[in-house]
């Protein structure tokens, strides 16, 4: 998929290289977007990788003295979940953040990424903007400021130039007079792109709204704002009339098309539907009513970005071997470094435990542990194992002993052809080491990244809870 992959030690080394190649080079973070769009052909001519993920202190979520919340371009869907933070005073982001993809995915996936990659139906743009975000761009010409609401010029476009990389995202953090939600529809409960996506921040002097931001997504060939209802809503309290009014004018605003996943007649009133219900909340006091207080990350006891660190940049070009332990074992490979960790692990370890299913982060089927964390190995780096702790599913078991999630899938008959069961396994296993007695609330939420073709997930769910019971 590339010539060269380089991980690079710190910003200038990436800057550097940005401004050598060009168009020829990309940044890789969680790579969830690029790595598929560079398979499909979306993105074209790129030689060059440069995986940031080994760069200290990138993944931060920081609040500064004048009361802007900045986050850093390795900050994680799933550091913003987790993030007390950002549920205090971010809560429209950290919302957003939880409704993408699945647990793997948001361990992998960036906000910077999502914001990147500028599609209209990304999750935390809207959400941001909202929020009066903001975005640092640098080059070794310097750096550039752009509000969020500029940063953008069409469908997965948007200013930013080859030889700038996005270092930091920063807003406002909300004020105890300020109330936001983020709400989305999809076409299923996990792994779905926005049919329609919707955020709302208000700013209140008592009970009556001094200003208002409302943004759509998948709407439009950007996110927007819907300007007429924001400026309807100055002034007013939210009574039952108002909020109808309010969403009437959010739905007129919206400029939707018809596609695979809807028309634009139900996008409109589905945007009114989505604009009631998160102006209900806010006036009840109900923007955290689903939100979990315990969410499940599969982080396990891991602190996501602390052994990535541990190495210094290394460069691939086909002449370099990769360095990695896998299992507690430590493996060299001489080849392999331009394809992904999933087929590394598979075609040069002989690993094949690890199955291959979409090949596109939706089956969950190649679920692995990555210095600790559960991701989907189809969509990281094969280079990025260099140096990392790696464990798939035959490191699970003890000597002549199954781990407990093992044991139970095979007494409780949660296994039929046996495909899928490897990734289902990895993720339950990495849920009781971070909740050893997890709900079935935690369970199902822990497996919403696996999907299984055989069954109606009853015995998987059933099995996990069993291996709660049991000593890991």
């Amino acid at each position: 998929m590339w010539q060269k992959y380089i991980n690079a030690a710190d910003i200038e080394e990436a800057l550097e290289i940005l401004s050598t190649y060009g168009e020829k080079a990309r940044i890789i973070a969680g790579a969830t977007d690029l790595i598929l769009e560079i398979e499909r052909g979306v993105r074209n001519g790129i030689e060059i990788v440069v995986d940031i993920t080994r760069i200290p202190d990138l993944d931060q979520i920081t609040l500064a003295e004048d009361d802007w919340i900045h986050l850093g371009p390795m900050v994680t869907h799933n550091h913003c979940v987790a993030s007390k933070l950002m549920r205090e005073r971010g809560y429209p982001l950290a919302r957003a953040a939880w409704e993408v993809g699945a647990p793997q995915i948001r361990n992998r996936g960036t906000v910077a990424g999502n914001l990147i990659t500028a599609s209209p139906a990304n999750d935390t743009i809207t959400p941001l903007m909202a929020l009066g975000a903001q975005v640092t761009l640098r080059s070794l010409e310097g750096k550039r400021v752009i509000p969020l609401d500029t940063f953008y010029t069409g469908v997965r476009k948007n200013v930013m130039r080859a030889d700038e990389m996005l270092v930091d995202i920063a807003f406002p953090a909300m004020n105890e007079n300020q109330r936001g939600v983020f709400s989305k529809l999809g076409l299923r409960r996990s792994q779905a792109i926005s049919v329609v996506d919707l955020a709302i921040v208000l700013t209140f002097e008592g009970d009556t709204i001094s200003d208002a931001a409302i943004t759509l997504g998948a709407v439009a060939p950007t996110i927007i704002h819907a300007r007429n209802a924001e400026t309807y809503l100055r002034g007013k309290t939210l009574t039952g009339e108002i909020i109808d009014e309010a969403a009437r004018l959010t739905m007129q605003d919206s400029r939707p098309i018809d596609d695979v996943r809807g028309s634009a007649t139900y996008r409109r009133e589905m945007v009114r539907v989505l604009t009631t219900r998160g102006l209900g909340a806010i006036s009840r006091g109900e923007e955290q009513l689903e939100f979990p207080s315990d969410p499940v990350l599969l982080w396990g006891q891991a602190t996501p970005g602390d052994a990535a660190h541990t190495s210094t940049g290394s460069t691939f070009t086909g002449q370099e071997n990769i360095q990695t332990m896998i299992n507690g074992q430590p493996f060299t490979f001489e080849r392999g470094y331009e394809n992904t960790l999933l087929h590394l692990l598979r075609d040069e370890a002989g690993l094949i435990g690890t199955k291959e299913g979409c090949a596109e982060g939706e089956c969950g089927a190649c679920t692995v542990f990555l210095d600790g964390v559960a991701v989907m190995s189809c969509l990281v780096p094969a280079a990025r194992a260099h140096g990392a702790q790696i464990i798939t599913v035959e490191g699970l078991a003890q000597p002549e002993r199954l781990h407990p999630v093992q044991a139970t899938f095979v007494h409780e008959g949660a296994v039929q052809c046996g495909y899928c069961t490897p990734g289902f396994v990895m993720s339950a296993a990495k849920l009781l080491e971070e909740y050893p007695q997890p709900s079935r609330e935690q369970i199902k939420h822990a497996i919403t990244g696996n999907l299984c073709r055989c069954t109606g997930y009853y015995k998987i769910v059933d099995a996990i809870e069993k291996a709660s019971q049991m000593e890991v």
